[in-house]
């Protein structure tokens, strides 16, 4: 169906292209919204991914019965993608959780996988998939699946972090979520996995274009909009919503010009920061507002990202058909 555009959303969107930093505010209708960036030379798409992010299933709100249907709106597309990419917090949250809700959560988020997903999944790790670093329910490190270790068995990674090479193209995926004195997680990358990730882009060929996943966003405009984080008459960012060391990440991008673009979620916003020659794509959530709708300028929803051959990409945001309750 083709997107209709008010007046008023046509300046609302031209007006957020500032400074080569686009910060795309969409509308709560339609089936399909795009932010492309067309190859030129009409080069051959080699990977269609479906990027499916902050799902927060849970036994409340319908949840699973959503999810079932964005996954059956995945398989049923004309233009079929090759693969999923859930970027984290797959599940609502085990943070603060209790074994008995964490196993539930886990349990359902598989079930529901295993019984409508039968496309490849890549897993990233989200803050949410943690279990226990909020004590509040008892959890303590002595626990054989404390921390990241419950959600790696329960999406069969071997390490919170990885690389893999795919049709022409290398896919790097992080692990955003670590913990910051003894309070809370913070975004960033510690020194261990920052010299993995310098040794990673350095060993790929130069031609090879690269792709980077992470659950939150290295880099985003959305997260100035996502509170009133102006209140104090300067704006502030939490650690929490934005990587704090993206300074010296795209410096290390800034060395490597086949780095192409980077995708993240944690925010449940849209938008797109083009900055030294790197595409950021914050994808929204398919939960939107946590099971009661369109989180503030950004309806449930799933994106598509589409890679060439040539090191480019286009994306769309897909609305799969939440008709819950809002509240």
């Amino acid at each position: 169906m083709k997107q209709k555009w008010t007046r008023r959303e046509m300046l609302k969107l031209s007006g957020a292209v500032i400074a080569g930093t686009t910060l795309a505010a969409w509308p709560a209708s339609g089936e399909a919204m795009a932010s492309k960036r067309k190859s030129p030379r009409r080069a051959k798409r080699v990977l269609r991914i479906a990027h499916l992010t902050d799902i927060h299933v849970q036994p409340e709100r319908q949840a699973q019965r959503w999810l079932r249907v964005c996954l059956r709106h995945v398989h049923a597309l004309r233009d079929k993608p090759d693969v999923i990419f859930n970027s984290g917090d797959a599940i609502m949250d085990s943070l603060a959780a209790d074994a008995e809700r964490t196993r539930t959560l886990w349990t359902l988020f598989k079930k529901v996988l295993d019984e409508e997903c039968s496309l490849p999944v890549e897993h990233c790790i989200g803050n949410h998939d943690v279990w226990g670093w909020d004590k509040k329910k008892g959890a303590s490190p002595s626990e054989p699946l404390y921390g990241k270790k419950w959600a790696m068995q329960a999406l069969g990674l071997a390490t919170p972090y990885r690389s893999f090479d795919r049709a022409g193209w290398h896919f790097v995926v992080l692990d955003s979520t670590h913990w910051h004195d003894e309070k809370d997680y913070t975004a960033r990358l510690d020194e261990e996995q920052f010299e993995w990730l310098k040794a990673d882009l350095e060993a790929v060929e130069p031609e090879r274009p690269v792709l980077v996943l992470s659950h939150i966003p290295i880099l985003s405009a959305s997260v100035f909009f996502d509170g009133k984080n102006e209140k104090t008459g300067d704006w502030v960012v939490p650690g929490r919503w934005m990587h704090i060391d993206a300074r010296r990440i795209k410096d290390l991008f800034v060395r490597h010009a086949n780095v192409r673009v980077c995708l993240s979620g944690h925010v449940h916003l849209l938008d797109r920061v083009d900055y030294n020659g790197v595409t950021y794509l914050c994808n929204g959530a398919v939960c939107g507002r946590w099971w009661k709708g369109t989180y503030r300028d950004c309806p449930p929803g799933y994106a598509l990202v589409n890679l060439y051959s040539d090191g480019s990409f286009d994306r769309e945001y897909i609305l799969y058909g939440w008709k819950g309750k809002e509240e």
